[in-house]
């Protein structure tokens, strides 16, 4: 029989040894994982790089080429493409309803005109060229227009002038 208390609620622990245990040799896991270690791929190849030849990059280190995207990252949509194609379409839209938002043709060809350069500078990092352009595009004809709108408005003003002076 056992001597223990029967009001005792305490498990039974079984007896542990009474000097401690040496750690396991090194490079073996101390808690005996069933799982080797994972295995690290050859030597120079992916993206890896040694000590000293990237700037700030220390051994086993992934390098990433500057001006590229990192791996499994897309290029992105130039964040004033958007804004150049809706600059032009309003003031080609709006141009013909009222007249007034023709002004915003040249800002709508500048701006165009900047994003496909950086685009084209850059055409790892952004997309949204198409959007510049028709952009740059719809612009330029709305500020063609204004153009011409300010020189008929001259042109009527003139021969009124010019009818006024004579009669």
């Amino acid at each position: 029989m056992t001597d223990r208390d029967p009001d005792d609620t305490t498990p039974s622990s079984p007896s542990s040894p009474s000097s401690p245990s040496s750690p396991p040799p090194y490079g073996q896991d101390p808690h005996g994982s069933p799982y080797p270690p994972p295995a690290y791929p050859p030597q120079g190849q992916g993206y890896e790089q040694g000590y000293g030849q990237g700037y700030g990059q220390g051994y086993g280190q992934p390098y990433y080429p500057q001006g590229q995207p990192l791996p499994g990252q897309a290029a992105t949509m130039h964040p004033q493409a958007n804004t150049a194609l809706v600059l032009g379409i309003v003031s080609l839209a709006g141009g013909m309803i009222c007249g007034l938002p023709l002004l915003a043709g040249p800002f709508a060809w500048f701006t165009g005109r900047k994003v496909k350069r950086e685009i084209e500078a850059a055409p790892q990092h952004y997309t949204g060229a198409s959007e510049a352009g028709a952009g740059m595009v719809l612009g330029i004809v709305s500020t063609v227009l204004l153009a011409l709108g300010l020189l008929a408005g001259v042109l009527v003003v003139g021969l009124l002038v010019v009818g006024v002076s004579t009669a």
